[in-house]
């Protein structure tokens, strides 16, 4: 069950599920590093689905003029460790051990989204599925991310933003 809508990174509208932490959301909500810089949008934020998406143009593109790899890769990454990020259980944190990314078409400019569900979670190792598209919805990367669900050191009472 999805809970209000709120402002999301950026000026897109973001949907939290009742059960997502607040403090997560916020964080999440913040947006920093190399998400800001990018301009990543997160539309989607609950426990089996986080939407994502930014523009694609000169800024991420490779020297052939050409969307890079490595930036599909940030946001199937980044989405599915949002969502093992606030799946995990208290005291425990998520990170990312492995990414694979299948790049089915090139993309020249436009809006990038990534659609990502858990295929798996378990109690140390989550498996997500991403779907990254255009506006058109047609398939630009398929991904998949491994992500290991770790206790929190001790004494850290801290909670980490997702390592995407």
């Amino acid at each position: 069950m999805l809970g209000a809508v709120t402002e999301g990174i950026g000026d897109s509208n973001l949907v939290v599920g009742e059960d997502v932490d607040a403090e997560v959301a916020e964080r999440v909500k913040s947006g920093s590093g190399v998400i800001a810089l990018l301009g990543v949008r997160l539309h989607e934020l609950t426990r089996d689905r986080v939407v994502m998406s930014l523009p694609v143009g000169p800024q991420t593109h490779q020297p052939t003029g050409l969307l890079h790899g490595g930036v599909s890769a940030l946001l199937a990454e980044s989405a599915a460790s949002y969502g093992a990020a606030i799946s995990a259980p208290p005291g425990y944190f998520a990170v990312g051990i492995e990414i694979n990314a299948s790049h089915l078409r090139p993309m020249v400019d436009g809006t990038l989204t990534a659609v990502a569900t858990p295929a798996r979670k378990g109690r140390s190792i989550h498996v997500w599925d991403i779907a990254l598209t255009d506006e058109a919805g047609r398939a630009i990367c398929d991904a998949r991310c491994t992500l290991a669900i770790r206790p929190r050191p001790e004494g850290d009472s801290g909670s980490p933003a997702p390592d995407g």
